[in-house]
């Protein structure tokens, strides 16, 4: 490209040439054609040649302007390049060597141009920074950002001032945020308590426009006091309610206030302001006076409350007894106010350790239920099994025994880790709670001995009862109806009078025999039977049953039969072979009966 540019130069240069001696040519022509003078055309030609010459030198003098002004230039903007590149912390920079003076000046000045609108766009962002670091810094409090103002700030330093306004910004917000959330919370508080204003500090919270107040620190830590002291006093405030209308709820059961009465009364306003303070205390003072007024019946109701905290704590009549003042008859204040505290001081130990006592409780409650079934199961009519009731209490009891085992290891954990923190035996009715569940057990299972026993002596007197005078049927047999013009037959073996004391035990399939006492009834004289009672001869009993009977009765107790009974004369065998086997089948009943009791 160069080679034709200087190419292209040259055949320029040649045409001027070229056109500078067609135009001598011309006006030598000119001239003699107007016949000037070989002197004078002389003249006008070195004339010519000075004009052309002076002006090549005027030219060349432009262009040698030209290139010295550009050689200032780049000078210049190579001192200008130093000083920006220093002011702005950058490297120097590097020009082409290889390139023409014009190229360089070129672009050293846009480099220039660059570097002064970074300059300028610094120090304009520093100029925002700083006025947005003195506004926060007024609301805030805080202390101006450090920079060196009178220096171009880097490109470091600008972005830790943008990153340090930004968290000005932010905590401002938060700030803003809190004062405005604090400060309503106070105005409701001090609106709630009756409380006006009386410092400075307050006034500016309560009154001042939001965006004027102080975002400071310590206003912040001061707001966060007041508003916490304005918390403390409304708790207080409602504790102190809350206890008036515990006080005032209890005294009204104490002293047995009506319905109507409560409703009315200043124990249901809510909330916990100054008048709504006063209202209740006044309630308080009110009943107070009327409490000593009825000291008699109040001192009564305490001490049922306080019957009832020692249920609760499952006291023994010993550690109720130690209250002597419980049986005072003398109804004075001092009497009220030992009571007072003796049922606080049981309110207290039962609501600190009232997760164990409601198991205790708990446990209790089952074993009463499982008592309750235990009792059941010896009741003769739950063998009816009418809707399954049977089966039910089967699965209940079996489940409540896995129930109080359960409960009664977790009460031994618990009652363990106790006494291992509280240093002392736990009491349930004045014994440690694994004796008082051992000795619950040995009462249940004397029980069960107990009855056991009485079952034996039942049954032996039973048997003793049955072999002088016979047995009689457990339940009833389902008979026909007899005419009252026709004689009964069973088996077709024989007929008998309907008589009261009269046995029958058809499930043996034997004779019928009657008892010593049998009467004829009402209608028996139409019958030819009326006159002497008919007797039917009993089959003798077999021996093995009757060896039986006898084996049955001598093994009772181990004993002979109370009364001094012995086994039956051969006088009294005959009318008892009729009885043989009815007696053997109750004999067996009885022993499948008290069999089932047992296996329940």
């Amino acid at each position: 490209m160069e080679r034709g540019a200087k190419r292209k130069s040259e055949v320029l240069a040649a045409e001027a040439v070229c056109c500078l001696n067609r135009a001598m040519a011309t006006l030598r022509d000119i001239w003699e054609e107007i016949g000037i003078p070989e002197e004078q055309r002389l003249e006008r030609t070195d004339a010519v040649r000075k004009h052309i010459k002076s002006l090549l030198d005027m030219m060349v003098a432009e262009e040698e302007s030209l290139k010295e002004r550009l050689l200032k230039s780049i000078v210049l903007c190579r001192k200008e390049l130093d000083t920006l590149c220093k002011e702005l912390q950058l490297g120097s920079f590097e020009t082409e060597e290889e390139c023409t003076i014009l190229q360089m000046e070129k672009n050293l000045r846009t480099h220039v141009e660059v570097l002064q609108k970074q300059k300028r766009d610094r120090k304009q962002e520093l100029k925002a920074l700083q006025e947005q670091d003195r506004d926060l810094c007024d609301i805030l409090c805080t202390a101006l950002f450090s920079i060196d103002t009178g220096s171009v700030p880097s490109l470091e330093d600008l972005d830790r001032y943008r990153r340090h306004v930004a968290s000005l910004n932010t905590l401002k917000e938060q700030r803003r945020e809190e004062f405005v959330t604090n400060k309503r919370q106070i105005i409701l508080l001090m609106e709630e308590l009756d409380h006006t204003p009386d410092t400075s500090f307050e006034r500016d919270v309560v009154c001042e426009d939001e965006e004027a107040f102080c975002l400071s620190e310590d206003n912040i830590m001061a707001l966060q006091n007041l508003l916490q002291q304005l918390e403390g006093r409304r708790a207080l405030n409602e504790a102190v309610c809350a206890e008036l209308r515990t006080r005032i709820v209890a005294l009204w059961e104490r002293l047995q206030i009506p319905q109507e009465e409560r409703e009315s009364s200043a124990v249901h306003l809510a909330g916990s302001r100054v008048k709504t303070r006063r209202a209740l205390q006044q309630e308080v003072d009110r009943l107070e006076e009327l409490k000593l007024q009825n000291m008699k019946s109040v001192i009564q109701a305490i001490r049922a409350e306080l019957a009832d905290y020692w249920d609760k704590c499952f006291y023994s009549p010993e550690q109720r007894e130690s209250f002597s003042p419980f049986y005072d008859e003398d109804y004075t204040e001092t009497l009220l106010e030992l009571h007072d505290a003796e049922v606080g001081k049981m309110k207290l130990y039962y609501e600190t350790h009232k997760d164990l006592f409601e198991a205790v409780q708990k446990w209790e409650e089952n074993w009463k239920l499982f008592l309750e079934l235990e009792s059941k199961a010896t009741d003769p009519s739950r063998f009816t099994n009418r809707g399954g009731n049977l089966l039910k209490e089967e699965k209940q009891r079996a489940k409540l025994q896995k129930t109080l085992s359960r409960l009664q290891e977790e009460l031994e954990r618990k009652v363990q880790s106790w006494e291992q923190e509280f240093k002392g035996a736990f009491l349930v009715k004045g014994q440690q709670f694994m004796e008082y569940v051992s000795e619950q057990w040995q009462l249940y299972r004397l029980e069960k001995e107990k009855e056991k026993q009485e079952r034996h002596l039942k049954k032996s007197q039973q048997m003793e009862t049955e072999m002088l005078y016979g047995s009689t049927p457990r339940t009833p047999i389902k008979r026909r109806m007899l005419s009252p013009h026709a004689p009964a037959k069973l088996h077709g073996t024989s007929t008998i009078s309907a008589t009261p004391n009269s046995t029958v035990r058809s499930a043996f399939g034997g004779a019928i025999s009657h008892s010593p006492t049998s009467r004829l009834p009402p209608s028996g004289k139409k019958f030819g039977w009326a006159r002497t009672p008919t007797r039917t001869a009993a089959k003798p009993p077999r021996p093995k049953l009757r060896e039986r009977n006898k084996e049955n009765v001598s093994q009772l107790d181990g004993t002979t039969l109370s009364g001094g009974c012995t086994p039956r004369a051969p006088a009294q065998r005959n009318h008892s072979r009729g009885l043989s086997k009815a007696s053997s089948f109750e004999n067996t009943s009885n022993v499948l009966n008290s069999t089932t009791n047992n296996a329940a």
